[in-house]
């Protein structure tokens, strides 16, 4: 007799709609796909969801909710269905697009993306999704709301030296791209009391970015970044899967003797940690002995200077995790006393 083990609802998010999928399996471990619907991506239409799979799915059977990462747009869905009381995952896009290659479906729509995802959900071994705590949230929103206005006075700079440059420039414009960049520099000064604030009035936090700030390169801005962008590093189970969720890691193409592409990082995953891991790399290499010596290393090697400069960022985002997962601040003169200590032993 059949029974059913496993039920997964696959969910392809977009900004107004939510495609989703039914899926099952049996305990002769053959996958179903078996139900389809489009539902609004609202209040409203999440509570139909979740209504139409009531009905269309066993109860007492394991049923978990697969979702994939579409941009902010899958986030209110997300703590919608966690705070009624269901199992969900949450997928990168990566993962599901390589999934859906080794599938038969040669057609891509939102309907065969929402089956990809169900099938992932119901052949994959998933952890559950654990909404971020409310401080990491904020101070995510703060550390991304200052990079936008850094990005935006970075134009109107540019905006206005374009200008300035000009042979008959405009005063009135003059005037209003400083106003702007004024307005910027404003904005930018209140997001970073506020994020200095919230470490004051949070002990596990400012504990945390202690011990990250200590990493040669590391200031209290990235590291508040890398806190909030990974959640405390709550789901991060080893440096791998911290390089592969910031898009460190390196993907290669090869095959026999006539494929061989160049090595280059897959830059799929958070630009945001990513992005905030460059500068504390240049400042690394300069102000650090160490990671001078692996720099100069590696140059000697490929001769390739931003390549070293990424193999940096994701050296010290290792450490940084290492420390944090150790409760322990970075001990610059750590590996002489471990060379000394094992000279003695010899």
């Amino acid at each position: 007799m059949q029974t059913i083990v496993k039920q997964v609802v696959g969910i392809d998010v977009a900004q107004k709609e939510l495609v989703v999928c039914l899926g099952r399996m049996d305990n002769t471990w053959s996958p179903e796909l078996y139900a389809h619907k489009v539902f609004t991506n609202t209040a409203s239409g999440m509570a139909s969801l979740v209504s139409w799979v009531k009905q269309r799915t066993a109860e007492g059977t394991d049923l978990r909710f697969v979702l994939e990462a579409t941009g902010v747009y899958h986030e209110s869905l997300a703590y919608f269905l966690h705070e009624q009381g269901y199992c969900l995952s949450i997928i990168m896009p990566s993962r599901i697009s390589n999934f859906a290659r080794t599938l038969s479906t040669k057609t891509i729509t939102d309907k065969t993306a929402s089956e990809a995802i169900a099938m992932f959900g119901l052949e994959k071994k998933l952890t559950d999704w654990v909404p971020a705590a409310a401080i990491y949230k904020s101070l995510r929103q703060l550390t991304r709301e200052r990079d936008q206005l850094v990005q935006m006075r970075t134009i109107a700079q540019n905006h206005l030296h374009a200008e300035q440059a000009e042979a008959r420039p405009d005063s009135r414009s003059i005037e209003r791209m400083n106003q702007q960049i004024a307005l910027f520099n404003k904005q930018e000064e209140e997001i970073m009391g506020q994020i200095r604030e919230a470490q004051k009035s949070h002990e596990g936090i400012r504990r945390q970015a202690a011990i990250l700030t200590s990493v040669p390169g590391i200031g209290i801005l990235t590291a508040t970044t890398i806190l909030a962008e990974t959640n405390g590093f709550e789901l991060i189970r080893n440096k791998k899967q911290l390089t592969s969720y910031c898009g460190l890691d390196v993907k290669e193409k090869q095959s026999g003797t006539s494929v061989k592409g160049k090595p280059r990082i897959s830059k799929k995953g958070n630009r945001y940690l990513r992005k905030a891991m460059y500068m504390p790399a240049l400042t690394a290499v300069r102000c650090d002995e160490r990671f001078k010596a692996i720099f100069a290393r590696l140059i000697s090697r490929h001769g390739i200077n931003m390549k070293a400069y990424v193999a940096i960022q994701r050296k010290l985002l290792e450490l940084a995790y290492t420390l944090y997962k150790n409760n322990t601040k970075y001990n610059p003169d750590y590996l002489k006393k471990l060379e000394n200590s094992n000279r003695a032993v010899l």
